[in-house]
């Protein structure tokens, strides 16, 4: 019998990104944003300026399309780029106050396509999908040789038994 990938944890994962990422995208052109620029906006909120490059790292992209993204994002007014006092040959991306208006309404995009699109489950569910999903971007990271970049820290021992 030849393998069934449509059956397989992986396929389900993938087929439930690409449905989050339309329903997202749908939410963000609604604030003039296209996917991914959202990401380039929360990360400038925290802590002011950052370089392309450091925007780069921080988002796992390529420096190339954090470089498009922050342009376009400059040329709706929303971030602003200017040297760095610390080296002139370093541009920073700085958000500006209409870019900063709009990081309440991500917020509000991000809880409405989250309640979308756990609807239905009970708080156990959810708590334990985060866990299980937290523990498959680790393996992944693990398999690739790459240092898991995990925001929340997943060990071992967070799945009991009856969960894992």
């Amino acid at each position: 019998m030849a393998f069934q990938y449509t059956k397989t944890a992986t396929h389900r994962l993938n087929e439930a990104h690409k449905a989050e990422r339309a329903r997202a995208a749908a939410e963000l052109a609604g604030l003039g944003l296209q996917p991914g620029q959202e990401l380039v906006l929360k990360a400038l909120v925290t802590d002011g300026g950052r370089t392309m490059s450091e925007l780069a790292q921080e988002l796992g992209l390529e420096p190339p399309t954090v470089t498009a993204m922050v342009t376009r994002l400059a040329t709706h007014g929303f971030v602003v780029r200017q040297t760095s006092p610390m080296d002139g040959r370093l541009a920073q991306v700085f958000l500006t106050e209409p870019g900063r208006a709009l990081i309440a309404d991500i917020d509000r995009q991000r809880r409405r396509v989250e309640k979308e699109a756990l609807a239905g489950f009970r708080d156990k569910d959810k708590r334990k999908l985060r866990k299980l999903l937290r523990k498959m971007e680790k393996n992944l990271s693990k398999a690739n040789g790459a240092a898991a970049n995990l925001t929340e820290p997943v060990a071992d021992d967070d799945l009991t038994a009856a969960e894992a």
